[in-house]
Parts: C-alpha cells; structure tokens; sequence
C-alpha cells in the first residue's frame, strides 16, 4: 500500500481526563494582612498553576481558610486597605488581561472587581507583572515589562460599597520596568516609585552604547483632584538595581524608597540634592545614601551579589525596619538612621547580617514577630524572632562607603560603587546555623520535581509508592510517596493467640463524667474459646475474673452501660450485665446460641442462629437490662450495628442489620415498634460488617451544624458501601458510593480523629474515612501500615484519639496523622525524604544479583550541580557544611574558625541527657541550607552517582564523587547480550560544560557495576565526541546513546564501548530516549519527537517518523507500540501516534535500493498525528505509565516544575466520555472567572484543548451553590447526588 492509505488514527480516538492527585507547592508571591476579619494575620499565598489560597497563621501554624481556583497564569498580588476599612482586599494581575480584587470576608473568596484593560496572555506590553498599592488604599498601579503603566482609583459609593474606576494611563515609550512599589507620602496625592529604563530609538542617527543608557528611579503622581497622573521626577541609580520597597512616610517617617541591586542597597527620596558639579573647583562631596553589606569570605571578589529581595516592617508608630535578602540566602536586616532633631531626615544606613534562609520569593513579617519565607525552592518556612537587636553580627553602615569614596580617585559617584570597591569596603562572614531567628513551621512543597518513578519497591507492601526527584541544590532530596494517611506506632505487644475481635470500654462513672474527658478503663481482647480483659491506668495490665467478664469463652460484644459504672458482656451462650462488681446474666433458650451482637450506651441487640434477633434496653428508673422484643428476619443474619446514640438522646432510633440473603435492613429500635423493617438494600456480594453512626457538618451561616446519618457497610468481595439515611423514615439513601478496598472481606468499626466521628475499614490494608467538616465532603484514605485484623477506637490519658488494633498475634496501639487530610482537593499522600548533595538529574533502577534469592533492586539516583565546587574541594577550601562552626564538631575536620554563639557551651560537659535532646530541638529549629562557595570561573561543576536502597527506606548505599568539573546528566540500566546479560549501569557524564555558550571540554559514558547489590564498581569509561550526552537506553541488548545531534548504538568491549552504528542531523539535541522492539523514540530538544527503527541486516538506524510541529520536549513516555506520549516546555502535553501503514516497505525504504535524494526529502517522511492535547499550565519535567493501586487500571501520572502531580486518566466507556465531556461544557458555562480567564481558552493556551476532559473544572460542580448544581444536574440529566457518586468513583478508582 501506498504512504496516501496511511489510516488517520483520529477514528480510533484516545480520550483523557485529567485529576490533580497533589497540588502544587510552589508559591510565586505572598503577602501579609488582615483578610477575613480585623486582627487576624493571613497570607495570601499564589500558588503556581493558578490556585489563590489563603492560609491563617495560628498558633506559630499556618491552617487554609479559603482555595480558589483561577484557571489562568498569576503574576503579582498587592494589599490594599481601602480607607475607613479594618480589614485589607487583595488586587491580583494574571494573563486575562484584567486586574481583579478580592475581598476574603468570612473565609470566602468574592470577587468585587475584575476590570478588563488588554489582551489575554502573558505579553510585555499589556500590563499586568507588577502591582502595586498605595498605602492609603486610594490607588493601585498596574504596569507592564515595557511602556504601559495603568492607575486605577479606588473609592466608595453613596452605599459605602467600594467601587473602581476607569484606569488613568501612565505610559511611556521605550521604557523597561524593572519594579514599582507605593510611596507612603501620608494624605498628600498618591505617589508610585518604578526602577524604569528606556532604551534608546534604533532610528537615531547616533547610537547611544548599552552601557550609557540609565536606569533611572521615578516618581509617578496621581493627582486626585485633576484625576491625572504625572512623571514627577526621576533620578539615575546603580545599573544593576533590582528590587525597592517604601520607607514608611507622613507623619510615620522620611517617606522615599530603599533600593537593591548588586553589592549595594541605596536610600532615595526626591528631598535629596543631586550632585551638581558644574564648577570645576567645587570640593568632591558624596550625596547618595549607599550601604554595602557583609560578604561570605569564600566569594570570590570579582564576582557581584545581587539584592533580590526587600521588605519593610513597621514596628511601632514611627519605628522600623528592613530585610533584604541577596541571591545567595544571606537576609541583612537594614536600619534607615534618622536625624535626632528632625525625623524626616535620613543621615544613614546601618546593614547588619541576620542570619542565612532559603533564597525567597517574598518575605512577610507579621505583627506577631513571625517571619515567613515563601521559597523559590523547596519548603517554606515560619521563623520566629529570637532577637532584632544584632550588636555583635557583622555590619557595614552608609559612612563607611561614602569615606571610600571620598578617598578615591573616582570622579562619578556611581561609577565608583562596583563590585571591586564593595568586596574592598564589606566585611565578611562564615554562614552558620540560625543565630537571631528559629523555625517554628514548614510548609511542605515539592518544588522543583524532576523525575518520577511509581513501583512496589519496598518490598512488604501492598500498594506501590511514588518515588519523585525534587529540590535543588543542598535541599535536593528522593521523596517516598504513599498514598495515604501516615500512623505513629505507639506499643507493639504480643498475645497468646490470634484474636477474633477487640474492644474497647469506655470509663462511664461518676468521676469520668464530671470531668467531661471519657478515657477507656479496659481493652477487652477475644480468642476462640477465652476472653482477654486488659486494665487500661498509667501502665496496662491484665485483669482476670475481678472484672466481673465471663473469660471462658469468646465476647462478641461490649461495651459501658448507663453512667454508673456497669458494663454489658455478650458472649455466645448469654447476655452479662455488669453492675459495681456483681453480674447478672440473661441466658439463651435451650441450645440456641448468639451468633453477632452490638452495644452501646443503653440498647443491645442480639441475633440468634436461625435470624431471630433480640433486643435489650437499658431501663433508667431500676438501671437493669430488660428484654424489649424478639423478631425473626426470615434470614440468617451475618452482622448488626445498633448505631450511636444522637447527640441529647439517650436511644439510637435505627439499627442496621446484614443478612445472608445479601441484604442489609434498617430496622426501628422504637419500644413500641417491635423491631418493625423501616427500609432495605440489596448488595451485589453478602455484608461482612455494617456500622451507623452519626457524622456532624458544620454549616458557614454559623448554626450549629447538621447531623448526618451514615451507614457504612463492608463486603465479603472487599469492597465497602457508604450511603445517607434518612434520620426521620430511616429510608437508605438511592446511590451509595462504592470503592473497592482490597483482597480480604471489610470489617468496619466507629473511631473517632480530631474530636470528630471516623470510620476503620480493614480489608487487606487498614483505611480511614472521615467527613470533612467545612466542605461536606467523605475523604476516604488507605493507612501506611500493615493490614490489620481487627481494630476499635482508644483513648487514655496519654493517647488522644488513637486506635487499638490486632494484627497476627499482636496488639497495637496505633495513632493516625490527619495532616494529608485537611479536606483540600487533594489527595492525602505521607512522604519520607532522603536528602541529597546536589540536584538530582535522573534517576533508574537496577536489579542485582542472578540467582532469585540473593535477587535486589537498588535504585541509582545522578546529582549534578552548575557553578558549584566538588565536595573534596569544599573540604580542602575549608567551607563549613553543618554551619556550625569548629567548637561544636566533634569529629569532622572541615569545620572553620568562627565566632560563634556557642562559646559557652564548650566549657559545659553535657552530661543529663535531657539537655542533649533539648540541644537536639534546639539545632533542628536553627538548622537552614547553606549554599556552596561560588566559583570564580565559569564551567565548574559539583556532581555525585548515588545508590539507594528502596526496600530500607531509601537508605544511601554508597555516594562516588566524580571528579573536578565533570557532571553526570543521564543514566540507565543497560544488559549486554554479548557479556551474558549481566545488569550494568550506564552513566553519561560531560566536562567543563558551560551554558552561555553550549559547549564543553569532553563527554564520556561510563559503565559501573553493582557489587553485592550495594557498591559501585567502574568497569570502563569511553570518551565520546559531537556534543553533551543527555540521554542513554538500553536498545537490543546493546547500548543507545543521544550525544547531541547524534544517534549512535555502542557495544561493550573488554576497554571501551565499540561504536556499531549511528545516525546523525538531529535538529538540536537527543533530550530523551524511549526503546521498544527494534524502534528507538528520540525526543529532541527543540523539535519534537522522532521514531528511528534499527535495520539489523543492513546495520543502519533509519528515521520512520516525526512531528511536524515542533516542540521543546522536557519529557515522554512510551504508551504502546505507536503511540507516545510527551511534555514540552510551555506546559502542554499531548499524545503522537505513527499513522497505520507508515513503515510499511514504501513509505521507508529498508534495502538501500531507491536513490537517496527521493528518501531524504523532508516531506516523504510520514508525519506523527495528535491525538490529544491539553495545557496544564506548568511545565511537565517527567511523566511515567503506572497504576496506582496494585492490579489496577493504568494511567499516564505527570509531575511538573512546581510539585504538582496530575494523572490522565483513559476513559473506558462511551458512557463515560459523554458525561463528563457533557457536564465539563455546562460548568465552562457557568465557571465564576475571577482573573477574566476563559477556561477553555487557558486550556487551549498554545493549541487548541483536544480530547482531554479538565477534571479540576469538573471537580468544581461540589463547591457551586445548590441552584447552579441543580440547573447543571438538569442539563446532563442526572440527580446533583448521581454526579458527585461519579466525580467520586472516577477519582477512587485511580487510588
């Protein structure tokens, strides 16, 4: 057939839906304020991906208020009080070419502006980078990359409602904005400060050189009254000055700016005198108000710091100060000396080291002395202030600078302050651990991830975990993920056999009551033919026939009974009723014998063999145990639950009962009702365990909230049911949600988290469910422990809300941390880090060991780092990695001399170890990550292979440092045919390599081999020409190797690998490399994917496919045969498929025979087709085809430069495909737009959204209002309640 019969692939279209299984933890700016309500400190954080959220900070804690999802790209956000207020709204600038301000009152995000001004997209002239506010909250000004500068007023209507108006322009041709930041000038006109420069006119006969254009400082005036605004005056600064930030002005203070930029941080303010020289004998005088700051003595001098950050906090009325942080972490607090006599008069600048943070995005100072660092990577952090007044940390002040100066030969002021004079004039330091801040908080993020691998390595587990690349630098680390909520182990202990059920009896005398806490007295363990009654005080201990329990035979339920002491014992041949140490006993008729039973304060319900079921109320006036009504079910019954008693209730009106005829009946508990069916649902396997209990929603209007009635019901075929019943009828809710939960039948049992209602479910792993009290929404997550058999909720004096559970022969007590499941979108994962040296780059597997017994799989992780040191040179340089100086190393020799505040504690031998362990607090709250010493020359790299150990909890097995400047970028795991098969790994390495221009002095791969599955043995290394190698795959049993613009297979010889063939004109460079039969799938750097295919008889590699649009490719992933899947740069991902019959024999011609210049035309190579295509709005750094849950559907998961992990999930049914492609195109309808984004249109960013349903979008129909639901459920046709079981189901069935 001809290449013309290609079939397009778009009948056998592929359709995805998205699901976000983490959100994303990169944070691009922050502020401080009072948001919801006055006098609260909140920080409003925009989060990478479009998500605006909103975080309390309680209790040296941040806690979320409010999350909204914007669908569109966040720049820039500003706090504006608007006047006579109490409370601040917050202004944003995002890509829709609006500014929109928000007001969070009560908690909730309401959008009270969004004013259109410009085109969509993030574009230099349309504004929208910068933002900022005037403090008075009359003005704020948007500003654009170049020329375009917008000033919105913002007032308040006959109403008192706050209303904005049209935006007054500000513009100026040619003008690059660098920054801009409200003047505090008190009640007088507005004022904004920009770092602006313009570039000079291309068409002017004279050209200017780059170097004489100036950056200047100026000042834009909104004058009110002619509601205009002005260029009011403008003043040269330093070339590099980066970043400003308002001095405090008015009545408060000098008013003017503090400008950073490289090596300097300067005061401007139009009240300070320019220099005019314009007479040659005037004398040489300074009239900048400059400061350097302290330097790191291993920076080398001739290299530049740049200021990059600058924050004001106000103290008091008219006291303050500043924090600026430069590019290396060093944070400088600032004082602006005022003149004595005359306040608004600055004579100078005193900058002093405060200690070294993570390099930060923003930096808030709350009213409350806490500092928050909204990283750039990794974790963000609260610190609190343990001193301000630094007399003794080194300082650099104004005088010093400008005596350098005057001193000089310099002519020109500015001139004079460089670098080279800076490093002159600055004192120096050595980083160390915090001295004057602690950190009281961190913020988990997983910014920037760059790898990931999901797989059971562990080894003993039942689900897989998600192993991801992320951080940079000192605070790189493997992340081990599991989905899941993580468990402390409290006591492990081990018992005489294995346990048929346990129990627990809660301590209802008088003394407990009065004190409002209700701990357990005893844990009540059962066995096959004896009970286990454990005496729960300071220590637990076992209590024989003392506690009144009939110990000879098995319980089948307990519980407290009444509030004077009494306890009820169900065993098989009776009912035992406990009273102040004396037992009455209700025995079964004849030979019958209890089968299941169910307690709780007041009721028992019994069911007999046969289905008679029997039920027992407490009676309050003689406190005995009466016998109510018998009832036979016409069934036997397999299990009951007779539910929890109703706040304010002393009787549970319903009693769920599981029958062998695959039922589960409610059945009323009514004295007069005899037992009486209330409703019934048929099951599709035989109930093993139900439960009823009584879950609390909070309501927002600040009611108390309502109380829902669950039932709970556990499968035989491992799944469990979760359904409404209805309080009043006690009617089972229509559509109960589903969710499989493992191999084994599901026991369920009450427990309690949080103070709030939870249900356990055991099947083959241990999981919780719980209603999230603000959203209404059942979070559902599996425990990272081992499966248990039976388990019931505990409390005591030291243990709050833990569980007791069995497992095998074992009792433990166990306690659950609830952090993952806050109740967010996400879902709730635990995660273990193991800390790295430098960033990872790629990281691959490898099975050692030939035998299947001494069988291991190590995971092998390469680390490389970009103008940093080797670790060997660092030691020999003397740079301190702990920070903590020489006086506290005991045994490591690379510390340095330092002055440092642990003097003292030399002198103290700490001998108590509660001293050490507070000394161990102590060094965890002042731990920071301090960076490596710059290189003085360009090409310097830091790089290291590391073995990891996954089934010892990632444990590092061994680290080989390579040597000076040589860089591991790639590896994989490689078995040569032609050496036995044997498991090596290949390691792609380049020398010297420098970015600016791309080039290096070298490339080699070498081939390591893994000795007892824990240490690295070099077995060659082969030098490679034509550029970096990037990527390497195993192809055939022989090696495939990407070396920049070259394709080239190498076989592996006794010295080096022996070149076999290659392929070369590449576009660009070999970025990734995918293999399966004889194709290999090479992933350019700028061109998209091409599909080579290896012809073995002719020896040669021949291109069968590419892409005709081009993409930069950051990631892909194999999907079959023809199809892959890939993620390029600008945040898309889509999925290529080979045409039907396009390798066939004409269209690539295999044998040689046609002439080369008809097969080399471009346009005869058959072209890959989309199938689908999709933004996500980050860029996806690696994506893997994996299931999440062992035996389940695979997906393709992704993660993305910051932290977010999504999967795309394949539909399966038609079904399936239509309603949610349905209900995604009613919600795009009625979506709020808070940034005047279209969803669709920012799905649609570079190409048009194709086949991919955006299940954020869907996921939103929860949070709409119940009108909006209801009109959205009668679109689709369905109930509001049918919806949400299907977002439900979709996403359980991922997880």
């Amino acid at each position: 057939s001809s290449p013309d019969d290609a079939v397009p692939v778009t009948a056998i279209a592929m359709k995805l839906l998205d699901i976000r299984l983490k959100q994303s933890g990169a944070i691009i700016e922050s502020a401080i304020g009072e948001f919801s309500a006055s006098g609260r400190q909140e920080l409003a954080l925009l989060r990478g991906g479009g998500t605006l959220e909103l975080f309390r900070i309680d209790e040296g804690q941040t806690k979320l208020v409010s999350r909204l999802e914007t669908r569109s790209v966040l720049r820039c956000l500003a706090t504006v009080r608007l006047t006579g207020d109490k409370r601040d709204v917050l202004a944003v600038g995002a890509d829709g070419g609006a500014i929109s301000v928000f007001d969070f009152e009560g908690g909730k995000a309401k959008v009270l502006h969004c004013m259109t001004f410009g085109k969509t997209g993030c574009r230099r002239g349309t504004p929208g980078q910068y933002l900022a506010s005037d403090p008075k909250g009359r003005a704020i000004m948007i500003s654009a990359v170049e020329k375009r500068k917008l000033v919105y007023v913002l007032n308040r209507d006959a109403t008192g409602k706050p209303t904005i108006a049209s935006p007054l322009e500000a513009h100026r041709t040619r003008t690059l904005t660098f920054a801009t930041v409200g003047l505090d000038n008190g009640y007088d006109n507005p004022i904004f400060a920009t770092l602006e420069l313009q570039y000079p006119d291309t068409e002017d006969s004279v050209r200017e050189s780059v170097d004489d254009v100036e950056k200047q400082l100026a000042y834009y005036e909104l004058d009110l009254g002619l509601n205009h605004v002005s260029r009011r005056w403008a003043r040269s600064v330093h070339r590099s000055a980066f970043c400003m930030a308002a001095v405090p002005g008015g009545a408060d203070g000098p008013g003017g700016v503090l400008v950073g930029g490289e090596d300097w941080i300067e005061y401007l303010h139009e009240s300070i005198a320019a220099n005019n020289s314009d007479t040659a004998d005037a004398q040489k005088k300074s009239n900048r108000i400059i400061c350097t700051f302290p330097r790191r003595n291993l920076h080398p001098k001739e290299k530049g710091i740049l200021i990059t950050k600058i924050t004001i906090h106000r103290q008091k009325k008219s006291k303050f100060f500043a924090l600026a942080q430069n590019e290396l972490g060093d944070v400088y607090k600032v004082d602006v000396r005022l003149d004595s006599s005359d306040k608004t008069k600055v004579i100078g600048l005193t900058v002093a080291l405060l200690d070294v943070l993570p390099l930060a995005n923003s930096l808030n100072v709350s009213k409350l002395g806490l500092l928050f660092v909204a990283a750039e990577f990794g974790d963000h952090h609260l610190y609190q202030f343990h001193r301000i007044d630094l007399p003794d940390a080194p300082t650099c002040t104004s005088e010093q600078s400008k005596e350098a100066y005057l001193q000089s030969n310099a002519t020109s002021e500015l001139a004079f302050y460089n670098t080279a004079n800076a490093s002159n004039i600055a004192c120096t330091f050595s980083p160390t651990l915090l001295k004057n801040l602690r950190k009281i908080y961190t913020m988990d993020s997983a910014a920037p991830t760059t790898g990931i691998m999901v797989g059971e390595l562990a080894g003993n587990e039942v689900s897989p975990q998600i192993y991801t690349l992320h951080g940079k630098g000192p605070l790189s680390s493997v992340r081990i993920m599991r989905h899941g909520a993580a468990v402390t182990e409290l006591a492990v202990s081990d018992l005489p056999g294995v346990p048929g059920g346990i129990f627990t009896i809660a301590d209802n005398s008088g003394e407990a009551s009065d004190n409002g806490v209700k701990s357990d007295r005893f844990i009540v363990v059962s066995f096959a033919d004896a009970t286990l009654v454990l005496s729960v005080g300071e220590t637990v201990e076992e209590v024989g026939k003392e506690s009144g329990f009939e110990i000879t035979s098995p319980t089948l339920a307990c519980n407290a009974l009444g509030n004077d002491g009494g306890m009820v014992q169900v065993h098989p041949s009776g009912v035992r009723h406990i009273t102040q140490g004396k037992a009455k006993q209700w025995n079964c008729a004849g030979l019958k014998r209890i089968e299941y039973a169910s307690a709780n304060e007041t009721q028992v319900l019994i069911a007999l063999a046969g289905g008679q079921v029997i039920y027992f109320e407490l009676n309050a006036d003689s406190g005995n145990l009466t016998e109510v009504c018998t009832r036979d079910m016409g069934a036997d019954v397999c299990c009951l639950d007779v539910g929890t008693l109703p706040p304010g209730k002393n009787r549970s009106l319903f009693a769920a009962v599981g029958c062998r005829d695959q039922t589960v009946r409610i059945v009323s508990l009514d004295p007069n009702g005899k037992l009486n069916q209330r409703s019934s649902t048929a099951l599709d396997s035989r109930p093993h365990s139900v439960a009823l209990q009584i879950m609390t929603v909070e309501q927002n209007d600040g009611n108390d909230g309502r109380n829902d009635t669950i039932l709970t019901i556990g499968l035989d075929d491992g799944s469990s049911l979760r359904a409404d019943v209805d309080p009043v009828t006690g009617s089972i809710g229509t559509s109960p949600t589903r969710r499989f939960l493992g191999a084994r039948p599901v026991s369920v049992s009450r427990v309690r988290l949080e103070s709030s209602s939870s249900t356990l479910l055991l099947s083959s792993r241990p999981w919780i469910s719980r209603l999230d009290s603000t959203s209404g929404k059942h979070i559902m997550a599996p425990l990272s422990y081992v499966p248990l058999d039976h388990g019931c909720s505990f409390n005591s004096d030291v243990v709050q809300d833990g569980i007791v559970a069995t497992a095998g022969k074992t009792l433990r007590i166990l306690s659950i941390d609830t952090a993952g499941m806050d109740g967010g979108e996400d879902e709730a994962f635990n995660i273990n880090k193991v800390g790295l040296r430098y960033t990872p780059r790629q990281m691959t597997l490898l099975a050692t060991g030939t035998s299947a017994a001494d069988r291991k799989v190590v995971l092998v992780v390469v680390e490389s780092d970009y103008n940093e040191y080797g670790y060997e040179e660092k030691q020999q340089m003397g740079f301190d990695f702990t920070g903590e100086g020489k006086e506290d190393k005991k045994a490591g020799g690379d510390g340095m001399d330092m002055d440092e505040d642990s003097d003292e504690e030399q002198d103290i031998k700490m001998a108590d170890d509660e001293e050490e362990k507070e000394e161990d607090e102590d060094k965890e709250t002042r731990e920071t990550a301090i960076r490596g010493p710059y290189p003085k020359v360009a090409g310097c790299w830091g790089s290291c292979v590391r073995l990891l150990d996954p089934s010892n909890n990632c444990k590092s097995l061994e680290c080989i440092e390579l040597n000076r400047n040589e860089a591991a970028l790639c590896c994989s795991s490689v078995r040569f045919h032609s050496r036995g098969g044997e498991p090596l790994l290949a390691v792609g390495t380049v020398t010297g390599m420098t970015m600016h221009p791309l080039q290096q002095t070298e490339s080699h791969v070498a081939l390591y081999r893994v000795l007892n599955g824990e240490r690295l043995q070099l077995v060659h290394k082969t030098k490679v020409d034509d550029g970096p190698v990037l990527s390497l795959a195993h192809f055939q049993g022989r090696l495939l190797v990407g070396i920049g613009k070259t394709l080239r297979l190498y076989e592996m010889g006794k010295r080096q690998l022996l070149r076999k063939c290659e392929l070369r004109g590449f576009p660009t460079m070999i970025k990734n490399l995918q293999t399966a039969g004889d194709r290999a799938f090479c992933g350019d750097m700028l061109q998209s994917v091409q599909i080579v295919r290896y012809d073995a008889t002719a020896n040669r590699l021949v291109l069968v496919a590419n892409d005709p649009t081009p993409r930069p490719i950051t990631a892909q992933e194999l999907l079959d045969w023809n199809t892959i899947a890939v993620g390029d740069k600008f945040g898309n991902v889509s999925i290529l498929r080979l045409p039907r019959g396009a390798e066939s024999a004409s269209a690539v011609d295999l044998t040689g025979q046609r002439a080369l210049w008809e097969s080399s035309r471009d346009d005869h190579t058959p072209k890959l087709e989309v199938l689908c295509n999709y933004h996500v709005g980050e860029v996806v750094t690696n994506m893997t085809r994996a299931s999440l849950v062992a035996g389940g559907a695979e997906s393709l998961i992704y993660v993305t430069v910051t932290g977010r992990i999504g999967a795309l999930v394949p539909f399966t049914s038609r079904d399936d495909v239509e309603f949610y492609t349905e209900l995604e195109s009613h919600i795009r309808a009625d979506a709020p737009r808070p940034t005047g984004r279209d969803p669709q249109a920012y799905r649609s960013y570079y190409a048009p959204v194709k086949h991919v349903v955006d299940g954020d979008l869907c996921g939103a129909f929860n949070l709409l209002s119940f009108t909006q639901q209801n009109k959205i459920a009668d679109k689709v046709d369905r109930s509001i309640g049918e919806i949400m079981k299907k977002l439900e189901d979709t996403r359980n069935a991922l997880l």
